[in-house]
């Protein structure tokens, strides 16, 4: 199984609502996306195809070739199907496989009785051609099967990521309430940012907006940060593939910026994590980092973007030490962000409505499973007059 040179469909699979910022990314890689949905993109390719879109993408979680579509309405016809492909040519007998699964069928209470079933027929087909058997587990750190199984519709795919994508392998202290690397990186990319600008951060957090933003204006992508993906691990793979695009990857990055990257906290601790991650990442000498109440942040003259992430409280009732902040960053921005634009991101309408201006864009985002909103500020003289958001 020639998986390496032959085509196939790929999907990319993304969280809820990323798909359009996904979408310029694959696009900008010279990829046409035959299919866009909610949860990811469809295009045409070769395994070796994935190289390049694995270590380029800052908005995917997995992506995924496909080996086989076919009808199966239940385990042992699903069995039947799967023991027919040439395992043996993909999954070396000495090496070790897992299963995932995205399963919606009368007979499976659970994914992991379908994993088994897969698993099944793997070790079987392989111990029938080799006459001995691969070790398996929930591991995905080696070569990693993906089954998508909808009542009587099923495919097998070879999930040539592994761990998520969305993870950039950077942040190894991750802080209070972190937002996803997939998810902050989107968020930049809707606000047209243009990577030239200043970029401001009050309330940094662990510093994963700031990163982002530094990791955007730098070229440098996500690929950087990590060695193992589980299409190393698939027969046939030739690391000089990877190597040359990892070499693309250093080619295309820039080392130094002409424009303030700004990232603040009250919290010392947080700062100081912030810092840690951004090192990891290489970016540290990028982002000027101050512990300070998000008030203080400094302005640079230069327009920009100013973005918060704050706290979101509870999805129901009122917290008054919470509506007071939400008043006071309404303030900050209308009071020294004259010139940029604004951003916060919130799951909690009712403290956005503390923040005393008209959003002029209200751009639908998920953070895990609450509803979010990116809210979009246009700061310009006068905006005090504007009417108080609704």
């Amino acid at each position: 199984m020639e998986v390496f040179h032959t085509e196939s469909k790929i999907v990319i699979t993304c969280n809820k609502r990323l798909s359009p910022y996904l979408q310029r990314e694959v696009e900008a890689l010279g990829f046409t996306p035959a299919r866009v949905f909610q949860t990811g993109i469809e295009l045409k390719g070769t395994v070796n195809d994935c190289i390049p879109l694995n270590l380029n993408l800052r908005c995917a979680s997995q992506v995924l070739y496909s080996l086989k579509a076919f009808t199966a309405a239940t385990p042992d016809e699903l069995y039947a199907e799967l023991v027919k492909i040439e395992w043996e040519k993909l999954i070396d007998f000495s090496g070790y496989f897992s299963v995932t699964s995205n399963v919606n069928n009368e007979h499976i209470r659970t994914p992991l009785f379908a994993n088994v079933k897969v698993k099944d027929a793997i070790v079987d087909r392989i111990k029938q051609e080799k006459g001995i058997r691969p070790n398996s587990g929930a591991d995905v750190n080696k070569a990693v099967i993906h089954l998508y199984w909808q009542d009587d519709r099923a495919e097998i795919f070879v999930d040539t990521s592994g761990e998520t994508l969305a993870k950039h392998s950077y942040r190894k202290i991750p802080g209070k309430a972190p937002m996803l690397e997939a998810l902050a990186a989107s968020t930049i990319m809707a606000t047209g940012w243009d990577g030239k600008s200043s970029f401001i951060n009050p309330m940094c957090g662990s510093g994963t907006l700031a990163i982002e933003a530094a990791l955007l204006a730098t070229n440098k992508s996500p690929g950087f940060f990590r060695m193992n993906y589980a299409f190393m691990h698939i027969m046939g793979y030739d690391e000089n593939v990877f190597f040359t695009e990892r070499r693309k990857l250093k080619d295309k990055a820039i080392k130094q910026l002409d424009f303030k990257i700004i990232a603040t906290d009250l919290s010392a601790d947080a700062v100081d994590i912030a810092r840690r991650n951004a090192n990891t990442a290489g970016v540290e000498h990028l982002i000027e980092f101050n512990v300070c109440d998000f008030a203080d942040t400094e302005v640079p003259e230069q327009p920009g973007v100013v973005m918060f992430n704050p706290e979101y409280g509870e999805r129901l009732g009122t917290h008054s030490k919470l509506e007071a902040t939400y008043k006071r960053v309404g303030d900050y921005m209308k009071q020294k962000c004259l010139g940029y634009k604004g951003y916060i991101f919130t799951g909690n309408p009712d403290l956005a409505k503390k923040i005393g201006l008209k959003a002029s864009r209200r751009i639908e985002f998920y953070n895990g499973k609450l509803d979010c909103r990116l809210l979009e500020y246009e700061l310009y003289e006068g905006t005090r007059r504007q009417p108080t958001e609704e």
